[in-house]
């Protein structure tokens, strides 16, 4: 079989794949989360969010509202370095982002169905 016929089979076979697959994806709620940073900040977000009374103190000195948290939890990265990952029952993480006005460092305590921002501080 000559090479163009191969290809053509091959093309053909590509695009019919993609359309099933754009088929049985579209309207779903999919997303690739494979990095740690994804799947942390993930897992953050979808959970019902609290706040500590210096969180919200904070959150108001820098001005600073639950939009911008949840842009930063888009957005943010999480320094694995800084945060405490080898706990049994609550993992702190520690995200940093840009808020529409300050670079943040925010603390976060994620549990099992709660995830609470313990500390919100300002990053120059």
């Amino acid at each position: 079989m000559k090479f163009i016929h191969r290809l053509g089979y091959y093309l053909g076979g590509f695009s019919i794949g993609l359309v099933i697959l754009a088929f049985f994806l579209s309207g779903k709620k999919t997303s690739c989360d494979y990095t740690p940073d994804a799947r942390v900040l993930k897992n953050i977000r979808i959970k019902e969010r609290a706040y500590t009374e210096q969180a919200l103190e904070r959150m108001e000195m820098y001005q600073v509202d639950t939009s911008d948290i949840s842009t930063i939890l888009k957005k943010g990265d999480v320094d694995f370095s800084r945060s405490n990952t080898k706990l049994d029952s609550c993992k702190t993480y520690l995200v940093t982002g840009r808020s529409q006005i300050h670079n943040l460092e925010l603390l976060f305590e994620n549990c099992d169905s709660v995830a609470t921002l313990q500390k919100v501080d300002v990053v120059n």
